[in-house]
């Protein structure tokens, strides 16, 4: 069984890494263009990285309240 929170679990495991990995100061947004680069990486870690970001990018906009 799936956990509950796990989009939680998943962000929180390496907090920062994709800011430091693309050169872009903590606190600051990810351009578009340098994450849109990072989806299409040939490294897989970077890669899947860049991805859950832009998954949460769009779901950031659904949440429920």
């Amino acid at each position: 069984m799936e956990p509950k929170h796990w989009m939680a679990a998943a962000f929180g495991k390496h907090p920062g890494k994709l800011h430091r990995e693309l050169h872009v100061k903590q606190g600051m947004p990810i351009p578009a263009g340098k994450l849109e680069q990072a989806a299409h990486s040939k490294d897989p870690a970077l890669r899947r990285r860049a991805i859950l970001a832009e998954t949460g990018k769009r779901l950031a906009g659904h949440k429920k309240g």
